[in-house]
């Protein structure tokens, strides 16, 4: 896997993928930036979402769990001192589908906070990450 930052100006930064995306990161404008992208560490814990999100979406597909949307929405907290590392990170699911069983769903989040999901257990070396979900019945 390759990535490749190039400096724009202030604190603007064009990120691009080994895959060929790009992404936009930027500063705040007490720091030089002109908030014209995501922070670098908000891009960590964006990509620790979609990690989770891919794992648990794959799981219950093989599950054959009929899921219309699935949404994670993450809260974290920092360590006031530099390293500024993650300390804290929470992921709430929000599972929607047909009849949807709640032990799967659970099962796909446990196996991807434990065993699949890279992002979160890199994390989990600095952060305490815990999960919970709510399951929607459309």
């Amino acid at each position: 896997m390759k990535a490749r930052i190039k400096w724009v100006e202030q604190a603007t930064m064009l990120g691009e993928a080994g895959s060929g995306h790009g992404v936009v990161m930027d500063g705040p404008p007490e720091h030089g930036g002109r908030n014209l992208g995501v922070r670098p560490m908000e891009m960590l814990l964006l990509g620790m979402g979609g990690c989770t999100q891919f794992d648990v979406l794959h799981i219950l597909k093989r599950a054959r769990q009929q899921v219309t949307d699935c949404v994670v929405e993450l809260e974290a907290e920092r360590s006031a001192q530099d390293p500024k590392v993650f300390t804290r990170i929470h992921a709430h699911f929000v599972v929607s589908g047909h009849g949807l069983s709640e032990k799967q769903v659970a099962r796909a989040i446990s196996l991807s906070a434990e065993k699949y999901c890279s992002a979160s257990i890199m994390l989990g070396r600095t952060a305490q990450i815990s999960h919970d979900y709510e399951i929607r019945d459309v």
